[in-house]
């Protein structure tokens, strides 16, 4: 017999719906034709990976030395972590020694292993709404609490609201910037307002909780943006991220934790790391790809085409007269659930797939009243569902 717990989670409406119109997604294209469907279901960039990619994996293919598949140390090969440490030390501006760095199974890896190293049971884990839906569960795994606080009404940081969350059983704030399912990125002066209450908290109660940085869409960012750098501005900040987003290497599931060198706690939260991916069952990071990222990790990449396609599904939203957060970052659109369906993004995401549209309904985020649109997809698919749209709005 399954567990209760995870049988009451799996047989929930709003479980796993993402994952769930993916798959619908394919059989209505086997049905309609794949130009006659429009999936914005889920965030699986369709971007080739860069040349140097390719080329890194080429040259590790080739390499046939005794126990190149074999086991490494659990935190992953030293040489791969000192690639880590220096590209982390460019964007968060400080000199980064490898020993803060753990490889780790993605960026989902990475944040069950962060939790794990952080939680006793019934700590409480703050994270602004709208949210990744996974994050819930990933809390939970450890023992923990969400307490889910909200956002302005533009989704950026209400530091006031965070403020009141705070007590002697927060552990950390999870922070996503830029933002899955928002595209909001967090500036300078929302980072320092939450550290400067951070610092406040921990001086009153003596804990100062961990800010997680959950960063694989850092580098996807338009209009001159960029996502600020905490490791200055606050010593308990680690980076949890993968290179699934940036390189579009999701199915291949590698990423690393980063400790901010200023921690006093860091060779603390080092070693309980090493001994949460040991337990956890991970064991350690891919082998092959950890070092194909060592020799790419720097790879050019051009995202201009998700600019693009960010423009064009704005323009389809305009046309269909739906209101929308003008994304700033990653690939996701935040669209208002049209007036007359009372904040029921379930229904009205029911009603798109009458149109052969597929979004992943807000509930599922905690954003009632929402839906994203991931369009790191065709462009013919955002274009071609201007009329769709278009339809569903103006039918019930």
């Amino acid at each position: 017999m399954i567990s209760n717990n995870v049988k009451q989670i799996i047989e929930s409406p709003s479980n796993g719906v993402i994952r769930k119109m993916f798959e619908e997604g394919a059989l209505l294209k086997k049905k309609y034709g794949p130009d006659k469907v429009y999936d914005f279901s889920i965030g699986n960039p369709d971007l080739d990976p860069p040349a140097k990619v390719k080329d890194a994996l080429k040259k590790v293919a080739q390499d046939d030395s005794h126990l190149c598949h074999g086991y490494m140390p659990n935190p992953g090969y030293p040489e791969v972590r000192a690639a880590m440490a220096k590209k982390t030390s460019l964007e968060q501006g400080i000199d980064i020694d490898f020993n803060n760095v753990v490889m780790s199974v993605g960026a989902a890896g990475a944040i069950n292993v962060t939790l794990k190293a952080l939680l006793d049971p019934q700590d409480q884990v703050i994270i602004p709404c709208p949210y990744f839906a996974e994050y819930n569960h990933y809390v939970h795994n450890h023992n923990g609490i969400v307490v889910g606080v909200k956002t302005k009404d533009d989704f950026g940081l209400d530091t006031e609201e965070i403020k009141k969350a705070l007590n002697e059983k927060t552990a950390a704030i999870l922070i996503n910037s830029p933002n899955n399912p928002t595209g909001r990125i967090y500036g300078d002066e929302e980072i320092d307002q939450l550290v400067k209450i951070l610092n406040e908290h921990g001086q009153k109660t003596g804990r100062y909780p961990y800010i997680i940085l959950d960063e694989p869409y850092r580098a996807i960012t338009y209009d001159g943006k960029k996502v600020a750098a905490l490791f200055p501005k606050y010593k308990y900040a680690v980076v949890v991220t993968s290179f699934a987003k940036n390189l579009s290497l999701p199915g291949e599931r590698i990423g690393y934790i980063c400790v901010n060198p200023l921690n006093p706690e860091a060779k603390d939260f080092i070693a309980a790391a090493i001994f949460a991916t040991r337990v956890l069952g991970f064991v350690n990071a891919p082998a092959v790809f950890q070092k194909v990222i060592k020799d790419s990790w720097d790879a050019d990449c051009d995202f201009s085409t998700y600019e693009k396609r960010r423009n064009e599904i704005i323009e389809v939203m305009e046309y269909a007269g739906l209101k929308y957060i003008r994304p700033e970052g990653a690939f996701y659109l935040w669209v208002k659930v049209p007036d007359g369906w009372n904040d029921d993004d379930m229904a009205f995401t029911e009603h798109l797939k009458k149109f052969n549209i597929l979004c992943a309904p807000g509930s599922g985020f905690a954003g009632k009243g929402w839906f994203r649109i991931a369009y790191c997809c065709s462009e013919s698919s955002i274009i071609n569902s201007k009329e769709a749209f278009k339809k569903a709005v103006e039918s019930k």
